[in-house]
């Protein structure tokens, strides 16, 4: 997998919406701390844009994304927010100059379907906080994007769970919303995961949903190979009247039951205050212990 070139202080970030609807003042914090970096931050046209709920339309949202990549003075893309909308516009995108000369594209949940994507271009991405929800991230979350955009080594020592399964394992990191890879499967952007290491993370799902999209990645093979499994925050989930019966990690624990892959649950990762910022692409070395969890990068 090819890594973009890591940024360096006074070069130029854009921040773009492919997806939901933002303001410039929604944007005002993450402005702050890429100037408070050192770096120079380029709002994109799709910033306080609206049609609907997406920052634009379809046109708009990836002419601008298409200009930021093609710009030669942007070293990364810096994706204001998720929500819904990013899959619209995928096709548009003309990624021949960015498979040339990549540049980092930041962000999580929507753009899980541009990490998919140029995953199977082969090039790296950062599943990390987008300005949306900058401020309310822990200093942890805010400091691994600081120190994995300006290039610096990384390992995440974090407490083990009960219901983690053991084991060691190596393989790239891949993933991301649960909801959107499985939207992806039968897709261009759809993963393949053999010897990989699968992160997924949800918001405000019903329980019954998150069973459904497992058993479709199961039918889709994306278990078969894998090396394993981190399950990043699954928020503010839900039931029906007549319960599901399993709870979030009941229903994953049984999803991957016949595998032998080492499972993590409760990585800081997804929509949650604690969201740290990993690599997509990269291959890391993972420890899953009675204690506590280890990932590096190799």
């Amino acid at each position: 997998m090819l890594k973009p070139d890591f940024v360096t202080k006074g070069d130029k970030i854009a921040i773009v919406s492919t997806a939901r609807k933002i303001n410039e003042k929604e944007v005002r914090e993450a402005v702050y701390l890429l100037k408070k970096w050192g770096l120079e931050p380029v709002i994109g046209s799709t910033i306080g844009k609206e049609n609907n709920q997406f920052a634009g339309s379809d046109q708009e949202r990836t002419l601008d994304f298409q200009e930021m990549l093609d710009d030669k003075e942007i070293k990364a893309i810096w994706c204001a927010r998720g929500g819904y909308g990013t899959v619209r516009i995928i096709d548009q995108i003309d990624f021949s100059g960015f498979i040339k000369k990549p540049k980092w594209i930041i962000g999580y949940s929507d753009i899980t379907v541009l990490h998919s994507h140029i995953h199977n271009m082969g090039i790296c991405s950062i599943h990390a906080p987008m300005p949306i929800d900058i401020y309310k991230g822990t200093k942890e979350s805010i400091d691994s994007l600081k120190e994995i955009i300006f290039g610096k080594e990384q390992m995440y020592i974090v407490p083990s769970s009960k219901k983690n399964i053991m084991g060691n394992c190596e393989g790239q990191l891949i993933g991301g919303n649960l909801s959107i890879l499985y939207s992806l499967c039968g897709s261009a952007s759809s993963l393949d995961t053999t010897g990989k290491i699968l992160c997924i993370e949800d918001l405000d799902e019903y329980l019954y949903h998150i069973d459904r999209m497992l058993q479709n990645l199961k039918r889709n093979g994306y278990f078969d190979k894998l090396s394993g499994l981190i399950v990043g925050g699954m928020t503010k989930m839900h039931d029906n009247n007549i319960p599901f019966g399993k709870k979030v990690k009941r229903i994953i624990l049984d999803s991957v039951a016949e595998y032998d892959f080492p499972v993590v649950f409760k990585f800081p990762l997804g929509h949650i205050e604690d969201n740290r910022a990993v690599i997509l692409g990269a291959k890391v070395a993972m420890n899953v212990a009675q204690d506590q969890v280890t990932l590096e990068y190799i």
